[in-house]
């Protein structure tokens, strides 16, 4: 579990030959950092005109911190489910349809955490865009940081959406799935964008 490492364990875990973590669980870490420079820069904010919005972002930005890091450890469980599935027995023609309904219910189910982690870092990313309107102009490098880490989050759960949708037979799934991509792309590309601008503003 997460929350029961530390950084350096988990990521030398990542590390390791197991197969979990991995790349979901990297997607959460990267959506949780992105949600605690949102936090930070939202503190630093302090002109009164902006008092209450800060303490809006602030606050919202540290609920969604463990709700980030919740998902590391489902996407890590449902990989270990979806493991367990592609090792059931397959001698028998009814060990083969149990062995198949068994992983396309797992692989439905490894979709999931991934799914939930675009939900997260479109609210992340909105908070970001409202940082950008009214932050501390000295933590504007802070900000541009919290765009680019929801863009690579978002960006790494696609791309594990993707895997998934690739093994699914169910064609509602799939179009579900395939809309979730969509989203994904399109917030991608819009933390992407955020960031370039940040930037520019830094650069004066």
């Amino acid at each position: 579990m997460i929350d029961s490492q530390n950084i350096r364990a988990y990521v030398e875990r990542m590390a390791s030959g197991e197969p979990a973590p991995g790349g979901g669980a990297a997607a959460a870490l990267q959506a949780a950092l992105g949600a605690a420079l949102v936090g930070m820069s939202a503190r630093y904010t302090t002109a009164p005109e902006h008092t209450d919005h800060a303490r809006h972002a602030a606050e919202r930005a540290e609920e969604l911190i463990p709700a980030a890091l919740r998902l590391a450890d489902a996407d890590a469980d449902a990989f270990g489910a979806l493991s367990a599935a592609y090792a059931l027995p397959k001698d028998s023609d009814q060990e083969q349809s149990e062995r198949s309904r068994a992983i396309q219910e797992a692989t439905m189910g490894a979709a999931r955490p991934p799914r939930d982690l675009v939900g997260v870092g479109a609210e992340v990313l909105e908070l970001t865009r409202e940082l950008e309107q009214w932050v501390n102009p000295n933590v504007l490098s802070d900000v541009a940081a919290a765009a680019e880490a929801i863009r690579a989050a978002i960006a790494t759960a696609v791309a594990t959406i993707e895997t998934n949708l690739a093994s699914l037979k169910d064609h509602a799934t799939r179009e579900e799935l395939n809309a979730d991509v969509e989203r994904g792309e399109e917030l991608v590309d819009g933390a992407a964008r955020l960031a370039r601008r940040i930037r520019e503003r830094i650069r004066g």
